[in-house]
């Protein structure tokens, strides 16, 4: 056997692993996929009539409203889930399941690669869970065609394989579970700095570099563009460097901390 096939069997048997955990776990795997979706529905519901004022020059109703916040409540998504990650992988490095793990014959890799298919596949079913409910309360994209819808599922499998990749690096560098979830916390903050709720004009001059030099919201912008119909001019672009280099970052970090971790 390969080489490669070996690696892909291994990491196989990890995702397997992985997945199981979140059967056993149906607590936390429905708190991962219910929090998105209480979001979306306060933030409509609670705080739509009010933040709505800020889109369209103040004239914006409530199908508006949803139309604009669901694309971030997508993305604040991923943030969310991710950290289930960080803290899945620094608890598999603190309990010595990792050390068991080295002394077997299997590729070294499979046991990060199986956290972070795994972590994207939650992050897909988050996603298509929170569109349904968007649909289901008034979402729609009339504009958007198939291949649209295409490029921004492609777009939010990308977005949660960067992220992942530096959630698992957060995990590595954590010494138990609760600092992994701590150092994850950014991945939920930055989503309420960008342009998920209101639109960045509207923000006050001094904090619209922290809004728009970040990678939620151009992601954001793209992703609204390809569902709204939007200008989506350079977000695009920016969107996909800002994917890249993030998941370049997370994997040389996550891989070689946990090639010299000692544990």
């Amino acid at each position: 056997m390969s080489a490669l096939a070996l690696a892909v069997r291994d990491s196989n048997t990890m995702l397997r692993r992985n997945l199981l955990h979140a059967r056993r776990y149906p607590s936390l795997t429905l708190n991962l996929l219910l929090t998105p979706v209480m979001l979306l529905l306060l933030f409509v519901y609670v705080f739509g009539d009010v933040m709505s004022a800020g889109i369209g020059g103040g004239g914006a109703d409530r199908a508006d409203y949803i139309a604009y916040i669901l694309p971030g409540i997508l993305l604040m998504t991923i943030g969310s889930t991710v950290i289930g990650t960080a803290v899945s992988v620094s608890t598999d490095m603190s309990e010595g399941i990792v050390a068991r793990f080295r002394t077997m014959a299997i590729h070294r890799g499979s046991v990060l690669v199986g956290h972070v298919v795994g972590s994207v596949l939650q992050c897909a079913m988050s996603a298509v869970l929170v569109g349904a409910v968007g649909l289901a309360i008034g979402f729609r994209s009339t504009d958007a065609t198939a291949l649209e819808w295409l490029a921004a599922f492609g777009l939010v499998v990308l977005f949660a394989s960067a992220l992942t990749w530096v959630a698992v690096g957060m995990g590595l560098v954590s010494p138990n579970a609760e600092a992994a979830s701590n150092n994850a916390m950014p991945m939920i903050l930055l989503p309420l700095l960008s342009s998920a709720f209101i639109p960045v004009e509207t923000m006050p001059g001094w904090f619209r570099p922290i809004a728009e030099y970040q990678p939620f919201t151009p992601a954001i912008e793209t992703l609204r563009g390809l569902l709204l119909g939007t200008g989506i001019g350079h977000n695009g672009w920016l969107a996909l460097a800002w994917c890249l280099g993030l998941a370049a970052l997370g994997y040389f970090w996550s891989t070689a901390t946990f090639d010299r971790d000692p544990r």
